[in-house]
């Protein structure tokens, strides 16, 4: 997991706002770009956004729903003695709270710092360093796999990552990922009543991409709309079992970006796909 939906322009940061634009990106440039970018501000992000993930909660966006509410893995208590993969850990907060509930998570993610603040948390998570397009696991490693808005909206090739994680997981696995509401693309990224009114064409599915002053990328994020994120979904060998838009909370006051209580009760932030492992028969 990481929760990456932190970035506080998913569409610009201050420092790289004159450097945004959108265009095309491959996986190998979406890939570094990644990487480099979460190295960069994984010590910022884990300051400013720490106590709200917890060291060991399991929350899908930030909305705040929690794992332990949705059971969108199954039943709490079923998860003991289940290997679970999570792609896009972060600092693996995510995957304690499932040892916590007697599973066997590892926790994967690219960016090398953001899993030395994993270790800095602690706690007895066997950690990876791998790309989520090409996971280092034999086939049928798993029962179940997970992201909280890791690797999905950053890949080039959704499809690619879906049909790894079908191979690393045994028949009937499920896999669970978030990641920013499509329909978030279409409105520009105030979390005020400036954030209201439709800005660009949700249809657009130009990647968004901010690059230094060569033209490289730094940070690179793909829009699909809700149809391709089913059609990927379907593509990469499962079947789509739920599809969960969390409502804002009346317990959250919190903004996070563009997220706020003021857009979070109008439209959707989060889409969340529950998906099962489609086994041949």
């Amino acid at each position: 997991m990481n929760q990456e939906y932190e970035h506080e322009d998913p569409h610009g940061t201050a420092e790289d706002a004159a450097a945004a634009t959108r265009r095309d990106a491959g996986e190998a440039e979406s890939s570094r770009a990644s990487r480099g970018w979460w190295d960069r501000n994984a010590d910022e992000y884990q300051t400013e956004h720490g106590a709200f993930l917890g060291d060991d909660r399991f929350v899908w966006g930030p909305e705040g729903l929690d794992e332990a509410e949705a059971g969108l893995l199954g039943p709490a208590a079923a998860l003991k003695g289940r290997d679970v993969l999570e792609i896009g850990a972060g600092a693996a907060q995510c995957s304690r709270w499932l040892a916590a509930q007697g599973a066997r998570p590892v926790a994967l993610d690219l960016s090398h710092r953001q899993l030395q603040h994993a270790l800095r948390i602690g706690g007895e998570v066997p950690l990876v360093e791998a790309d989520a397009g090409a996971l280092p696991f034999r086939d049928g490693s798993f029962d179940l796999a997970c992201s909280a808005y890791g690797a999905v909206p950053f890949v080039a090739d959704p499809v690619r990552v879906f049909r790894e994680v079908r191979r690393v997981l045994r028949p009937g696995g499920r896999w669970v990922f978030s990641v920013t509401h499509p329909i978030r693309w279409a409105f520009p990224d105030e979390p005020g009543p400036e954030g209201l009114s439709v800005a660009a064409s949700y249809f657009d599915r130009t990647p968004y991409v901010e690059q230094d002053e060569e033209g490289r990328a730094v940070y690179v994020e793909h829009h699909r709309t809700l149809g391709d994120r089913v059609r990927d979904v379907v593509a990469g060998g499962f079947r789509l079992v739920d599809l969960v838009e969390p409502e804002w909370p009346s317990w959250n006051s919190q903004e996070w970006g563009s997220w706020s209580p003021l857009r979070g009760n109008l439209i959707p932030g989060t889409a969340i796909f529950v998906c099962e492992r489609l086994d041949e028969e």
